[in-house]
């Protein structure tokens, strides 16, 4: 009996194993984000914030490259929810990508459960609330995806890492921001710039009042630090510095640059950089870390600055004195738009995997489709302001895309998305790019506004190849830089001006294009590229998740949520720990039948 009890406890530990093994060919990174409300007052005025974890900005997710990443969320906000990933490549899996297109949203008291891999991906993003102007309330924070140790990062290792998340920032909230543009009207300046969330340094007795709190960063004298920023605002370029000393730009949005200095960089609503800072001042006193307001009438626009701190260890006294000088061209765009032209790729360097960025030649590659995207000023449709691309505002389906797509219904949106402005009065509409697979698209982004935009593609990278005052034609394509043109996922495009980028479409789903400047986006300037793989048979995009919300033309199909077990047992940990509940199952029936 005790050798038969002793096998079965050894077969159901082998079993177990096995199971576990299974679960063993990417590692997984957990984690539990709630996002709920708190009082803070970052410019002086008590005001609602949206929390993560009880942090504003939430905290910063750090991966790596090909972790299955398990992010439940929890919404504890009085309205819905989702939670989207600008920049990272959700690849064969619009279902996580956290955009009404593409998700039902999560609504209030319930939580989901988010699971896609960051498969062959490095550099740095972050993460938001998409729904309803939150972003401009916060519910932001970090998204790091560092390099397996088999790869070689393309400068030496530094010595820290600092995630900085700068934005324009009203004291009014969220609800206030969006009632505001829903009768009409546009938002007007805003009240100033956060650095981490939290307000200027008092740099200005008079432009910033007492008891405001900082953001200070503590560095060693000597030490190397990649620095990530993030623009994470409502609609403002801001130009980022650090008083007397160089900006080595090395990535952006998940791409390593050729490495160059800068005293100073805009960064457009969106936008991702890493430098890599070295600290070799004296420290005679601490040094302002700037972040102010571009292309505006600087005697009106100057409180709208961001002031933090960057301390030495050494450091011998306080900042003060004037902060480090803007680009002076406030009425023109152009020292801007050839310091974006500036940022290039590093070919030879390696990104996720061994071989060097560059070896895609995308610059031999054949145009099959070609996109012109015009946008103008927000107009009067049916009594709304409305923004467009193309004459066209984008009204988002009740039934998101692919959900719509799966379950066969019909009339959700239209695959009808005009490939260049169309004529007549502009209108509103659910209308879908219905892209090629495989195919290899040209998109130009005609900015006919008046204000610097920035357009973002989920799912992909793009190449940005070509950018210029003007209207585009097909002349310009002359221009193109067609080598080592930076891969991105958000550019800038500046008023009255043009941006080319092309786009590889081999991720298959339905991928949001859109403006990221906030009043924009939700005033309905953006559309999808429905990107699907005709071979039925072939599998290149993952199935409806189990966990999948349900609304719109299929609300009647969304159960009541439960807590269970299984709703928290997809990510590695639990399921070791679920393996182990089997071991110490066996050997308990193993026990009792012993007795």
């Amino acid at each position: 009996m005790a050798s038969f009890v002793s096998n079965l406890i050894l077969y159901s530990i082998h079993i177990a194993l096995l199971s576990t093994l299974c679960f063993a060919a990417d590692p997984y990174a957990n984690f539990n984000l709630e996002l709920s409300y708190i009082t803070a007052s970052p410019l002086g005025v008590p005001q609602q914030v949206i929390a993560v974890n009880g942090k504003f900005p939430g905290p910063t997710l750090n991966v790596t490259t090909n972790n299955n990443v398990v992010v439940n969320v929890k919404n504890k906000l009085d309205e819905n929810l989702l939670i989207t990933w600008p920049g990272v490549q959700m690849r064969r899996s619009s279902w996580q990508d956290g955009v009404l297109g593409t998700n039902c949203p999560i609504p209030s008291n319930w939580n989901w459960t988010y699971q896609f891999q960051v498969k062959d991906q490095i550099g740095s993003f972050f993460y938001f609330p998409s729904l309803n102007f939150q972003r401009a309330a916060g519910g932001f924070g970090g998204f790091i995806i560092t390099n397996r140790k088999v790869i070689q990062l393309p400068f030496s290792t530094p010595d820290g890492d600092i995630d900085i998340m700068i934005g324009d920032w009203y004291t009014r909230n969220h609800t206030a921001l969006r009632t505001t543009l829903d009768r009409g009207k546009m938002l007007g300046m805003p009240d100033g710039v956060l650095i981490n969330g939290k307000g200027p340094y008092r740099y200005n007795t008079t432009l910033v009042p007492d008891d405001i709190s900082y953001e200070t960063f503590n560095v060693e004298p000597g030490k190397t630090y990649r620095i990530r920023v993030h623009n994470v605002g409502v609609s403002t370029c801001l130009n980022f510095r650090i008083q007397n000393h160089n900006l080595l730009l090395a990535e952006t949005e998940g791409h390593y640059t050729m490495k160059q200095n800068y005293s100073s960089l805009d960064i457009h609503v969106g936008q991702s950089y890493s430098f890599l800072v070295t600290m070799d001042q004296n420290a005679s006193s601490d040094y302002y870390i700037v972040a102010s307001a571009r292309f505006v009438n600087q005697s009106l626009w100057q409180r709208v600055t961001g002031v933090a701190i960057l301390h030495y260890s050494n450091s011998k006294g306080k900042a003060s004195g004037p902060l480090p000088d803007p680009p002076n061209d406030v009425y023109d765009t152009s020292f801007s738009l050839n310091q974006a032209r500036s940022i290039r790729q590093n070919g030879s360097a390696s990104g996720a995997r061994p071989n060097p960025q560059g070896s895609f030649h995308y610059g031999s590659i054949n145009v099959t489709d070609v996109y012109v995207l015009k946008s103008r000023p927000p107009v009067t449709i049916d009594g709304k302001l409305r923004a467009t691309f193309n004459g066209l505002s984008f009204v988002n389906p009740g039934t998101p895309i692919r959900l719509a797509d799966h379950f066969n219904v019909k009339g959700d949106y239209k695959l009808d998305f005009p490939n260049k402005p169309l004529k007549g009065a502009p209108r509103m509409a659910t209308s879908v790019i219905n892209a090629t697979y495989k195919g290899f698209i040209e998109v130009i982004l005609q900015n006919n506004d008046t204000v610097v935009q920035s357009f973002h593609m989920d799912g992909y990278s793009f190449f940005v190849v070509g950018m210029d005052h003007g209207e585009w034609t097909e002349n310009n394509r002359g221009s193109y830089n067609r080598w080592d043109a930076i891969a991105r996922s958000t550019t800038q495009v500046f008023p009255g001006g043009w941006t080319a980028i092309l786009i590889s479409l081999d991720n298959v789903g339905a991928w949001n294009l859109r403006a990221e400047n906030l009043d924009r986006w939700y005033l309905g300037q953006e559309t999808y590229m429905r990107v699907i793989n005709p071979e039925r048979t072939n599998k290149t995009e993952l199935g409806v998740p189990d966990n999948v919300l349900y609304c719109g033309a299929l609300r009647h199909k969304q159960k009541p949520q439960k807590t269970s077990f299984s709703a928290v047992s997809v990510n590695g940990q639990s399921k070791l720990h679920f393996s182990l509940l089997w071991v110490f199952a066996a050997i308990t029936v193993a026990i009792s039948i012993l007795l």
